[in-house]
């Protein structure tokens, strides 16, 4: 009998451990070859916009299911702490935390030009990994660009990085809270009295990028999307954050992230790309698929890509000058009045010391309820 319950429990074992592997597509999960064949199969799957947007919903309830939310809830009210502002030239900064969902807290930076007439689009700017990239000069260079451009820009941490260390970065679930931390950080902004609902953007490079395309899928308030340096036909992330749950193989389907960002069409997308890493093969590869779904849509002129092959992977100057062009076109932004000899001039921002850039201080502790410690922010998590 024993020996029946041994054999019983590593066949168990084995299965468990199968099918975990099949569920997970994580980092190189194919070479470039293999990407072109799954791809190459999956564009048989749909050829109308009736097929692709059935294909579509599938794709959206696919990541929902894998990342264990039943439901992402939007547009409930947010209340923030809003502290510490800077002025320079053409915009502001200010220091702001809020409660993403009970225990949960949310950190970041508020940038807005100085002279606000009406409404303004507002954009969400997630980093990518690295030491506390909210604090670094090329972050802030991004925003406070933005900014002076006439958007309201809200540049919010990872789990586990800037100011949100309640817990360490690669915990079992931070998928999951980034997609929650996400889509409370879109009511956040979304929610200003200055801000243009319907002129609602988000970019972010590397990580940041993952997360761009993914909340771009899945909430529709996101009308132009600019990920950079990520979005990769046989790369998946390497990160807990964006490849740690099974958010690519269902029961019903399996997908990628080439599918995962055209679930945004047929709004604008705009890919910037290198040659230096996993988005080196995006004009012969990501970007034709892309293009072949926003056809569907008649929207073939909402896609773009500016390839970069000689670069590598950041969110750089060079990066950064094609975003702003991009948002500016589809949000309406004021961009020629920071162009020197056809650049956008990023020379008058102030770059910030972390001390000034830091949520949390003596005079605006971090609240006491917050889930301290990778057990307790998962538990509290897997709540939601």
């Amino acid at each position: 009998m024993k020996k029946k319950l041994v054999i019983l429990f590593i066949v168990i074992t084995n299965t468990c451990l199968a099918q975990g592997n099949l569920e997970l597509r994580q980092s190189d999960y194919f070479t470039i070859e293999q990407a072109k064949e799954e791809h190459a199969e999956l564009a048989k799957l749909y050829s109308t916009k009736k097929e692709w947007s059935e294909r579509a919903i599938l794709i959206r309830q696919g990541i929902l299911d894998g990342a264990e939310i039943n439901e992402l809830i939007r547009n409930k009210p947010v209340i923030a702490t809003i502290h510490s502002k800077k002025t320079f030239d053409g915009y502001t900064v200010e220091n702001v935390f809020f409660e993403a969902f009970e225990g949960v807290y949310v950190s970041g930076n508020l940038y807005r030009p100085t002279s606000i007439k009406g409404k303004v689009p507002g954009i969400l700017c997630p980093h990518g990994h690295g030491t506390d990239p909210r604090f670094m000069e090329y972050t802030q260079q991004r925003c406070a660009t933005l900014a002076r451009m006439g958007a309201v820009v809200f540049a919010y941490d990872m789990v586990g990085q800037g100011n949100m260390k309640q817990a360490d970065h690669k915990i079992r679930n931070v998928l999951k809270a980034q997609l929650i931390i996400g889509t409370r950080s879109l009511d956040f902004i979304s929610q200003l009295p200055e801000v243009d609902k319907k002129k609602l953007a988000m970019t972010g490079e590397s990580g940041g990028g993952t997360q761009t395309f993914l909340l771009s899928a899945l909430d529709d308030r996101i009308s132009v999307s600019v990920p950079v340096v990520m979005v990769s036909s046989y790369f998946f992330g390497g990160c807990q954050c964006e490849s740690g749950m099974p958010i690519h193989v269902r029961e019903h389907h399996k997908t990628t992230n080439v599918e995962i960002t055209a679930c945004f069409a047929p709004k604008p997308l705009l890919l910037i790309s290198d040659g230096g890493d996993w988005t080196q093969y995006n004009p012969e590869v990501e970007v034709p698929h892309i293009k072949r779904i926003y056809s569907f849509f008649d929207a073939e002129q909402n896609i773009q890509n500016v390839h970069l092959p000689n670069e590598k992977h950041d969110y750089g100057p060079s990066k950064r000058q094609a975003a702003y062009v991009f948002l500016a076109r589809h949000l309406g932004l004021e961009i020629d009045k920071i162009m020197v000899v056809g650049q956008v001039d990023e020379s008058k921002n102030t770059i910030c010391t972390e001390e000034q850039l830091s949520v949390f201080n003596e005079a605006n502790p971090r609240p006491k309820n917050a889930a301290m410690g990778n057990e307790n922010l998962m538990a509290t998590i897997d709540k939601y």
